[in-house]
């Protein structure tokens, strides 16, 4: 099988930076995605998180179809407490006319957001289940005496579950959808989620056999100092989240200053679903993972190395390590 490869961009705001200024940066590495051959580029949703400048993802991925020439765009993914699954279609719809065959939707239960922030999102609890059912509706046939979600009927929009626990592997494959898992912040339960997924799994007129795409970190570096070094923006990023601290995204240290041992243990639970280190390096834990991953069909690479070349270096590098494995074990 040969492994696909696909990004994901919280479009990260860079201490310094303006948030049109971090927008464009995201262009950029789209554009370079679309280069490199990649399947699609998701953008994730949050909100109230200045480390982040992805709220808004239908504008987002509209900018992405207008910037590139083929990759596939969406939201990785559209958190749908937060948003009626009509106005979803609608916008979604819009693009799907615009940009055919290009548009796709990652959809989550989780909000993305604090309480608080929940709150000023203005959804009452909702009904997950329904909410995708809902959804698919409203991308299929016109309804002569329902509700339609205009210009988004027979467009057909694939939706994909995600999911960082085996809860949603139940549900991707009841549903027979295609599965996403976030190891990228929460790869504790990545093996059990897809085994689950898979001996579950139901075919459906969307998806007739199993898919899954895995989210990983990517730090390819010229040498494995580097790439650890890189990084530590990454493991910043996390520190901060699970310390309170709402920030944009600093620039790497030589040194993570740790406030306890439990905290270090946690930040290596949390940062564990990534490819790090120089080329010779992750070519080893690629063919590692090649091997104890036999049912992902997709990786859907993201990162936070703070300098945008060396960022870009890490996705051409990583796209090299594939390329060669898959010449020699294709």
């Amino acid at each position: 099988m040969i492994m696909k490869l696909s990004a994901l961009s919280l479009v990260p705001v860079r201490q310094g930076q303006t948030h049109k200024q971090a927008i464009e940066t995201m262009l950029r590495e789209a554009r370079l995605a679309d280069e490199l051959g990649f399947e699609r580029y998701w953008i994730a949703e949050h909100h109230n998180i200045k480390a982040y400048a992805s709220t808004a993802t239908q504008i987002l991925v509209g900018q992405i179809l207008h910037h590139t020439d083929r990759i596939k765009a969406g939201a990785g993914g559209v958190m749908l407490p937060n948003h009626a699954p009509l106005l979803v279609a609608e916008q979604y719809g819009t693009l799907a006319t615009l940009y055919p065959n290009r548009v796709e939707i990652g959809v989550g239960r989780a909000r993305g957001a604090d309480p608080m922030t929940a709150r000023a999102l203005r959804r009452q609890a909702t009904n997950h289940e329904q909410d995708v059912a809902d959804l698919q509706g409203y991308f299929g046939a016109e309804q002569p005496h329902g509700v339609n979600a205009i210009p988004a009927m027979n467009t057909q929009v694939p939706l994909y579950v995600l999911g960082s626990s085996t809860t949603s592997a139940y549900f991707a494959a009841e549903r027979g959808l295609p599965y996403v898992f976030a190891s990228h912040f929460m790869p504790m339960e990545q093996q059990q989620a897809i085994a689950i997924y898979r001996q579950n799994f139901k075919p459906s007129k969307h998806c007739s056999k199993p898919y899954v795409i895995i989210c990983w970190n990517i730090a390819v570096a010229e040498t494995d100092e580097e790439a650890h070094y890189n990084n530590s923006t990454l493991i910043q990023l996390f520190l901060n989240e699970q310390r309170g601290i709402n920030i944009p995204i600093q620039p790497p240290v030589a040194q993570i200053d740790y406030y306890s041992a439990s905290e270090e243990r946690s930040i290596a639970m949390q940062t564990a679903g990534i490819f790090i280190g120089s080329k010779q390096t992750v070519a080893k834990q690629y063919t590692k993972f090649r091997q104890e991953f036999a049912g992902v069909d997709e990786i859907m690479c993201t990162g936070y190395i703070w300098d945008e070349d060396k960022m870009h270096q890490s996705y051409r590098l990583f796209k090299e390590i594939v390329d060669e494995y898959e010449l020699i074990n294709g």
